[in-house]
């Protein structure tokens, strides 16, 4: 068993609703006690005022009924209200937790992001504050019924007893003949929504190529497997719900048959008669409710067991002490490291020291590991072994949010959001004016940001609305650069630049050259490996060779170690020439005294 601090947020929170739940029983009690006001109306109505023809009697029988009524209903819309606020409280207490674990399964689970988990919150949420429990609030009084019509008759106990545990039957037989199928249904649901999402994400890709038709089969397959099982299981429920209904008001009016041939042998009065009939619908009603709501009780009970779980896999980011700022010096100790969910590394045992201010190219054939290494070196891909340094502490000792500032990153896939350019610019933090534009000046972007409709408060979407594939890479450069970070990553950062673009970058590399911003640059380009200071190269995950660039400033220095195999001329490389190009003489990895 689970202890105590081993429960999730999800279970911290519900419990955390407790008292709330205590108090929904409390007024179910007093909701059901008042239940049992009309079948006592009936009976005095019956055996009284019948009887005695007084008018007097009946309306004060009247008025006391109306004001129980107007007493119940009350306590019926209060208790509704405070279910309503349970599904809010819960949601409001878990969602930033759900979407902080989310965002971290998209990081481990790279190229499958869903939004299902928030889509299950709601189905809970909505359950929680719906009619759909008051069936298992009312459900416990049903033996108070069965109990006072075995008062009336001891016959009618009997029958009570005998018609609800058939109804409890049906719903045991509903349970166990839907769960699988609607288990299976939700499964279904799932991957066609998320095959739907992929789809939409790369709708350009599909319009243009004429992809739509053959995507659009694979998820109407999903989709009608969806249907398929979600008609059996409705199907199913469908029959024995009409049978449970059917059944319960058979019951009631065969309970009026057993009634008057109790009156016919003078063992029972006619207001019993008619006020037992009322209390027997009372008392199958909760059965009669939770058969109806089981497929809204299974949706919701599944989305709990997908939310537990991904809150129980992923766990909380703990409190971490506030650590000084960092300086560029970065270090890899014996790093082998793999894509999340892979076991297999793509990098192996790399160990390299890079000092303040040093800019350090990174290149190497198709799946040699270099994207890797660049996540590695952010920190968003954890290591398998050996420790990545920044400033001499391990990056996972960093709360990302203290960590952030610190460093740039522009991936291959610029990624922009939907609000302003100022906003992206500044990460959506708080803007500092004089810094977005500084950040916008070094990557070569104010200019284009100024002839925008409203400048730097022109509204752009998540694909980067009228901005070019160029533009929005300056962009993400400029967002990279926002604040000066100590660290800065660039991955295929002259992908979609024309030749100004590449002026501007060069620009923008000197400029922190002379800032002492480290940088890291995944690129071939010539131009740019001719304004680096050392050349890496990775081949299979493993380190090659990591030597100052070739040029003829360097040609004077002193010869340096070399590593694990001959360095190969990595400029004609870069232009692609043959293996056969002369071989200079071996260097190391060592880097320059600073």
């Amino acid at each position: 068993m689970a202890k105590p601090s081993d429960k999730t947020d999800l279970q911290l929170a519900l419990a955390a609703s407790r008292q709330a739940f205590l108090y929904i029983l409390l007024f179910s009690l007093f909701i059901n006690l008042l239940m049992l006001a009309p079948s006592i109306y009936m009976l005095q109505v019956y055996d009284r005022v019948v009887t005695t023809r007084s008018s007097e009697t009946l309306l004060m029988l009247t008025l006391v009924i109306v004001f129980l009524f107007m007493v119940m209903g009350a306590l019926d819309l209060v208790r509704s209200r405070i279910l309503v606020r349970v599904g809010n409280r819960l949601d409001m207490q878990i969602s930033e937790r759900l979407y902080q674990a989310t965002f971290k399964r998209a990081l481990q689970v790279p190229g499958k992001p869903s939004a299902q988990p928030f889509n299950d919150l709601t189905t809970l949420r909505q359950f929680l504050s719906g009619n759909g429990l008051f069936a298992f609030f009312d459900a416990p009084w049903i033996p108070v019924y069965i109990a006072i019509l075995t008062l009336f008759h001891p016959w009618f106990g009997i029958f009570a007893t005998v018609a609800a545990c058939i109804l409890m039957v049906l719903a045991w037989i509903n349970e166990k003949s839907t769960q699988s199928l609607l288990g299976e249904a939700n499964r279904e649901h799932v991957q066609s929504q998320d095959l739907a999402q992929s789809n939409l994400r790369n709708a350009e890709v599909l319009q243009a190529m004429g992809m739509l038709p053959n995507l659009l089969a694979r998820w109407r397959i999903k989709h009608h497997d969806y249907l398929l099982h979600q008609s059996h299981a409705s199907d199913r429920a469908g029959v024995l719900s009409n049978l449970s209904k059917t059944l319960r008001i058979m019951f009631q009016s065969l309970i009026l048959g057993l009634g008057a041939l109790l009156v016919i042998e003078g063992s029972l009065t006619g207001g019993m008669m008619i006020a037992g009939s009322i209390l027997m619908g009372r008392a199958l009603a909760p059965i009669d409710q939770m058969i109806g709501g089981w497929k809204g009780f299974v949706a919701a009970r599944t989305a709990y067991a997908r939310l537990n779980a991904l809150l129980a896999a992923i766990p909380a980011e703990p409190q971490r002490m506030p650590l000084p700022p960092p300086v560029g010096r970065l270090a890899l100790e014996a790093v082998t490291a793999a894509p999340p969910g892979d076991s297999r590394p793509t990098l192996w045992e790399l160990d390299l020291l890079c000092n303040p201010g040093e800019h350090i190219a990174i290149v190497g054939p198709s799946a040699a590991g270099k994207s890797t290494l660049a996540r590695v070196i952010l920190g968003v891909w954890p290591v398998q072994r050996g420790c990545v340094r920044l400033g001499g502490t391990d990056v996972g000792q960093w709360a990302r949010e203290r960590l952030g500032p610190f460093i740039g990153y522009l991936p291959q896939d610029v990624e922009l959001f939907d609000g302003s350019i100022s906003e992206n610019i500044a990460r959506f933090g708080n803007i500092d004016p004089d810094r977005v534009i500084e950040a916008a000046q070094k990557a070569g972007v104010h200019d284009i940001i100024l002839r925008q409709s409203a400048g730097y408060d022109t509204q752009i979407s998540g694909s980067g609305g009228v901005l070019s594939g160029g533009q929005r890479q300056r962009l993400g450069l400029a967002r990279a650069l926002y604040g000066n970070p100590v660290l800065v990553v660039l991955d295929e950062p002259d992908a979609n630049l024309d030749a100004s673009g590449e002026r501007a970058l060069l620009h923008c590399l000197r400029q922190l050259k002379t800032q002492g911003t480290t940088v890291f640059i995944i690129s071939h380009a010539t131009a740019i490996l001719d304004h680096v200071d050392r050349v890496l190269m990775l081949q299979e995950g493993r380190m090659v060779a990591c030597a100052p660039r070739q040029s003829a400033s360097k040609a004077s220095e002193p010869p340096l170690r070399p590593v694990e195999s001959p360095v190969h001329s990595i400029r004609m490389r870069a232009r692609g020439k043959s293996e056969d190009a002369p071989v200079p003489p071996p260097q190391s990895t060592e880097p320059p005294t600073p």
